[in-house]
């Protein structure tokens, strides 16, 4: 099983001394033991910009390649006239030393102390983790061939066999497609339409059972991870892969490595029975890696055909969130617009469940992911019953919308869950959310009840109308004003640099909150330039705001009880858990028919497949045009094309069940405990999907 190890990145110039002798690099994997012997420091007379050693041969077998600027060692050796460099393997047992000898002339002396302690302790103390080792100005990325220990329920998962909907369990090449109606995005038509020439309007499709054989030619497909993990990633290339060979057993699909970056520096997987059959119903993303590059720039589109065409690729499968499907869809249309000759076929992944509409009904990884979280806060729920003396504030994931937290609360019944969404539609500022809680948990403890369980979506700031102004105004500020902005170090030349360029309300509100909150909404944006709202501490700023009020009650006599709040955020638990059943068969599903979708010819599309709270065999498969779910919104300061959003509705029939449960929830303990997700034992338990799905679908 192919297991990454580590990523550097550099932005050093390297030194200028000069020694003699050979520097060697040597690791040893086998046994799950690290070694490495550093006699000399590599360096040149040169700005490495970006250095990385990768590489995976064809037979599997681990050799490795460096990389610095993009170009190879060897060349990069080549243009400072510094001689060659040799790279020798070779494998011990189940692992491998992999030894780099760099000639006398790039050697330095004076860091050898500096390499041994700081990278030999922790190699020699971590197994099996991903590590970052610098040594001094070297980058490196090693990717390992070895085995894994496999634990039971892996071993028992391996086995597994997911589910297709019925229309795709025939021969493969009989099936046709059946085109429905044109589609259009419910807002920004005219914008959309004229960046999607090739693509807008473009009629949803679905498969039916033909009389003849369909397509069998043979057909090269890459695929690539992005954006952040969701369970069930690793089914849909499975599917995907078991469609591909279906048809003919001749096709290829290859993976491209780390994300659209992969498709960028041409650095790719093939995959083959045996390397697949390692991740069938695994969940993480670690088959091939996944990243956050964009794809926004026509260099960067020519670039991905040049590649394409290298690997006589003719099909794409970008598997990722909205963003990344809304790069699948300018991508598709680039390709159409140059007649590059590939198609480019989406599937649906985020575990914050906010890519959905009629036709997308659940994102992948969303019921995984819930009930994931839904087991941790049932323990927190069993701990607080146990112990009777605890307030847990429980952020969960979900930058923008509420539906991780809603499903959390319809599966387990909390004393309170904010919904953004909500907060938003009624304007209820930051002050009167702290009230609320504040009295749920002062009628609690007229009861005696001095516990509970309280939900808080990740990006709730960004909906309280006073924060959420504030933050839209920080992001096109700090877009425009990024040079500027990054050149002042200390705290205090930060501040005023923004509260300057703030409105007069915004700048009052940034004025009124805590420091540390203020610091965190300046801090980097993410790569779509909006502020990193896992970053900001929501539950300890609620807790402490909580408590202030709490503690002025009490002095009027308005309450009598003990609160002692502690602070959770449940993010990562959830993201690579393995798939639910359901979550196997639906990526699985996703991925055979997203290969249907592109021998079909189907282009700028979302592989879809719906009808999902029947059971599998009802399922039903098609696709619809990306450009349908499109809207026109603000980035880094620009109007752009994206997937718009899908927010909790709140006439919809989850958030009208919670909202008419919620009061008796508040004051009395109605507590569920979901316990660990269920892969064996009967149906009801095991392959049933989200309360949001099914009370949507009821």
């Amino acid at each position: 099983m192919m297991q990454l190890l580590g990523y550097l990145n550099l932005e050093r110039s390297v030194g200028s001394h000069m020694g003699t002798g050979a520097h060697t690099v040597q690791m040893d994997l086998g046994n799950n033991s690290y070694r490495l012997e550093t006699k000399y420091i590599p360096f040149g007379n040169t700005k490495i910009t970006w250095a990385e050693y990768l590489a995976i041969p064809p037979d599997g077998r681990h050799s490795i390649g460096i990389h610095m600027g993009g170009r190879s060692l060897h060349q990069a050796m080549g243009d400072i006239d510094r001689g060659p460099v040799s790279i020798i393997e070779t494998c011990v047992g189940e692992g491998y030393i992999v030894t780099v000898k760099i000639p006398p002339s790039m050697v330095q002396w004076e860091y050898v102390c500096h390499a041994y302690q700081y990278i030999m302790d922790p190699l020699l103390h971590r197994k099996e983790q991903i590590f970052y080792s610098f040594i001094t100005y070297l980058s490196l990325t090693l990717i390992r061939s070895a085995s894994m220990e496999h634990s039971p329920l892996q071993k028992a998962r391996y086995a597994y066999q997911p589910k297709l909907p019925g229309i795709l369990r025939g021969e493969i090449n009989s099936l046709v497609i059946a085109k429905g109606e044109q589609t259009a995005p419910a807002t920004d038509q005219e914008a959309i339409r004229s960046l999607f020439g090739h693509t807008y309007g473009l009629p949803r499709v679905r498969f039916e059972q033909g009389s003849g054989q369909g397509p069998s030619r043979r057909i090269n497909v890459g695929v690539v991870l992005s954006g952040g993990q969701a369970p069930g990633g690793h089914n849909v290339i499975s599917g995907l892969y078991d469609a591909i060979k279906a048809a003919n057993k001749d096709s290829k699909l290859i993976g491209f490595l780390g994300g659209p970056s992969g498709i960028l520096e041409n650095r790719t997987k093939e995959f083959t029975d045996d390397f697949i059959d390692e991740y069938r119903n695994t969940g993480g993303f670690d088959i091939i890696g996944s990243g956050r590059t964009k794809l926004e720039s026509e260099a960067q589109f020519a670039v991905c055909a040049d590649v394409c065409h290298r690997h006589d690729i003719s099909a794409l499968v970008i598997i990722g969130g909205d963003d990344s499907n809304t790069n699948a869809a300018v991508l598709a249309e680039y390709f159409l617009q140059t007649d590059a000759g590939i198609a480019v076929v989406g599937c649906p992944k985020t575990i914050d469940g906010d890519l959905k509409n009629e036709f997308i009904e659940i994102s992948f990884g969303f019921d995984t992911a819930t009930k994931t979280y839904s087991e941790l806060i049932g323990n927190l729920m069993r701990d607080a019953n146990s112990s009777k003396k605890y307030w847990h504030f429980i952020k969960l994931m979900g930058r923008s919308a509420s539906h991780i937290a809603l499903e959390c609360a319809l599966q387990t019944q909390p004393n309170a869950c904010l919904i953004s969404e909500e907060i938003e539609a009624n304007g209820t500022s930051l002050l009167e959310i702290v009230d609320y809680l504040a009295d749920i948990i002062a009628k609690r403890a007229e009861k005696g009840l001095d516990y509970g369980i309280i939900l808080i979506p990740e990006g709730v700031v960004e909906f309280i109308p006073e924060v959420k102004a504030l933050i839209s105004e920080l992001n096109t500020l700090l877009a425009k004003e990024a040079e500027a902005y990054g050149e002042l170090t200390s705290w205090e030349d930060q501040y005023s640099f923004v509260a300057e360029r703030l409105g007069k309300q915004t700048a009052q509100a940034f004025a009124s909150l805590p420091v540390d909150i203020q610091k965190q909404l300046l801090m980097d944006r993410d790569p779509h330039g909006n502020v990193q709202v896992s970053r900001i501490e929501t539950e300890k700023m609620l807790i402490q705001m909580v408590d202030t009020r709490l503690a002025a009650m009490k002095k009027v006599g308005s309450y009598k009880g003990k609160f002692t709040g502690l602070n959770h955020f449940f993010g990562y638990e959830g993201r690579c858990a393995f798939p639910s059943n359901f979550d196997a068969d639906y990526c699985y599903s996703l991925g055979y028919n997203a290969y249907l979708l592109l021998a079909n010819g189907c282009s700028g599309y979302l592989s879809s497949v719906t009808n999902l709270t029947a059971k599998a065999n009802e399922w039903q498969a098609g696709g619809i045009p990306i450009t349908m779910m499109m809207n026109m919104e603000r980035r880094h300061g620009e109007m752009k094309p994206v997937i718009k959003k899908a927010l909790v509705e709140l006439d919809g029939a989850p958030f009208t069940y919670f909202a008419d449960h919620r009061a008796a929830w508040a004051l009395e303990t109605s507590f569920v405990f979901p316990g660990a997700i269920q892969y064996f034992g009967p149906s009801e338990v095991c392959d049933a999907t989200t309360r949001t799905l099914q009370l949507e679908q009821a």
